[in-house]
Order: structure tokens, then C-alpha cells, then sequence
């Protein structure tokens, strides 16, 4: 296969993995070679064992980093601290896409950034939709009060109010307090339920103009 068979078998997805060649006629050390020659020249960059994404220069378009998320972790989606900054209700920049999955955890980084997978219980795998992230671009994300909930759930003491006032979270922002009452509530959690209780006695305090 020549590079420009492989751009035109991928068309506008930039992202592929080795299986997709390795369905052809060709033989598998060959695929396997050429591979290690397009990385080697710049025009393939590999994510992780057997997926790649064509470099800048060759592809139609280059994939939003959730997606490049989605693709490493086929049972995950992005949440946490991720969502929350791409919703706005954070105002830090967050270097790292971090994402939840009910398999094992990992830390990935390659030349696309850092990638971390957290995981969950399997009776907390809901509250995620697909979103257009970018124009024809869809990725599977947290909704804003999942993300936060999500947040909530896997990192210790989050229900202290130092912790709380830390995140500088916007109520004004997407997030609703009324759902997350009910679906902290859900998650089964006390620690959840305790954090957004502080979240609700704060942020209603601030809606009546009382210093906080």
C-alpha cells in the first residue's frame, strides 16, 4: 500500500487503526513495515499499540483531542476536570484530557498530549452524550453535572469546602443545582451528596447577594 492509497481509504478520518490494513491483501510484516516507515518520515503518528493518526500535513483534518480520547479507550468518555473546562465552568486551562471507563486505569502520553483514564463502577457509567466538540466533530462527553460529579466521586476529601472554593466553579455556566442534587443522590455516594450540599448552601447564598 502506498501512503496515498492510505489517505484515500481514510478520507476525512484522520484516526485508524492497524486492523483496518491489515484487512486487505497485503501481508501483515509488510503492513507492519510500512507503518514503521511512515512514523519514521513524520507522516503517522502513533497514539498507542495499534492506533494511529496521520500527521498534520496529510490529513483532511486533524481530530479534536476528545476524540483522540474516545478512540484510545473505545468504553470511556471524557469528564472531570476535561469537560468542566470545555463547558467553561472552570476557568483554568487543563493540560491533560482526562476521561472515566469502567476498565482499568491508565496514563497515556504520546505527541497528541496526555490522556488519563480514571475508572468507575460500572453503576455510574451513565450521564455522558454525544456532542459536536468541533464543526462534524463528535465526541462522547460528560454532561457539565455529570463531569463534576464524576470529579466528586474519585478524587479524596473533594466535599471539603477548601477543596470546593478551589475549583471556582460558576453556577452562572451550564450547570443545573437541581439535577445535581438528584443525581448526586444517585451516584450513591455521601461524600458527593455532602460536597454538593456545601455547593447549594454557597451558591444560593451568592444568588441572594450574602458574602460567601
Amino acid at each position: 500500500m502506498k501512503f496515498g492509497d492510505l489517505q484515500e481509504l481514510l478520507g476525512d478520518q484522520a484516526v485508524f487503526r492497524v486492523g483496518t490494513l491489515l484487512a486487505g491483501q497485503e501481508e501483515p510484516a509488510h503492513v507492519r513495515r510500512q507503518l514503521a516507515r511512515w512514523v519514521k518520515a513524520g507522516k503517522v503518528v502513533p497514539l498507542r499499540r495499534g492506533l494511529y493518526v496521520l500527521a498534520e500535513p496529510y490529513a483532511k483534518k486533524q481530530p479534536h483531542p476528545f476524540i483522540l480520547a474516545n478512540e484510545m479507550r473505545r468504553a470511556s468518555y471524557v469528564s472531570m476536570q476535561s469537560a468542566l473546562a470545555w463547558y467553561g465552568c472552570i476557568p483554568e486551562y487543563v493540560p491533560a484530557i482526562t476521561s472515566v471507563t469502567t476498565e482499568r486505569p491508565e496514563e497515556i502520553e504520546n505527541p497528541k498530549g496526555r490522556f488519563i483514564f480514571r475508572h468507575i463502577k460500572r453503576k455510574l457509567l451513565w450521564g455522558m452524550e454525544q456532542l459536536e466538540v468541533t464543526p462534524s466533530q463528535v465526541a462522547l462527553v460528560a454532561s457539565p453535572e455529570k463531569a463534576l460529579l464524576d470529579l466528586l466521586y474519585l478524587v479524596p476529601h473533594s466535599d471539603t469546602e477548601g477543596y470546593l472554593d478551589e475549583l471556582r466553579l460558576d453556577p452562572g455556566v451550564r450547570l443545573s443545582l437541581d439535577r445535581l442534587r438528584v443525581l448526586a443522590t444517585r451516584t450513591g455516594s455521601r461524600k458527593v451528596v455532602r460536597a454538593i450540599r456545601h455547593l447549594t448552601r454557597v451558591w444560593e447564598r451568592t444568588e441572594e447577594g450574602e458574602p460567601v
